[in-house]
């Protein structure tokens, strides 16, 4: 049974730093294009950065040049760096994983709360 386990969410002032990780257990983890989706109160959830199994990655505008997305297929881990942080940064995150055949596999979340 494949298990997304994500951490690092928490609580930072505008401006600050978090890095969440999403640890990926239960099959071939290098098989898998990785995601990590966020949630706002009141919004629809959207994709925030994506990282192919060739190491391929693509952000949402809205975190451009602020976070990076990567992986550590030696760790089945991928990441999500966030720096300069801003309130509207604030929502519950996901991580993905989508693989070959329609495989198609979430976490529980992580809450990310910036403080203005």
């Amino acid at each position: 049974q494949v298990q997304l386990v994500e951490s690092g969410g928490g609580l930072v002032q505008a401006g600050g730093s978090l890095r969440l990780s999403c640890a990926v257990s239960g099959s071939i983890f290098s098989i898998f294009n990785m995601g990590w989706y966020r949630q706002a109160p009141g919004k629809q959830r959207e994709l925030v950065a994506r990282i192919t199994n060739a190491g391929s990655t693509n952000y949402a505008d809205s975190v451009k040049g602020r976070f990076t997305i990567s992986r550590d297929n030696a760790k089945n881990t991928v990441y999500l760096q966030m720096n300069s942080l801003k309130p509207e940064d604030t929502a519950d995150y996901w991580c993905n994983a989508h693989g070959p055949v329609g495989l198609d596999y979430w976490g529980q979340g992580t809450q990310v709360t910036v403080s203005s």
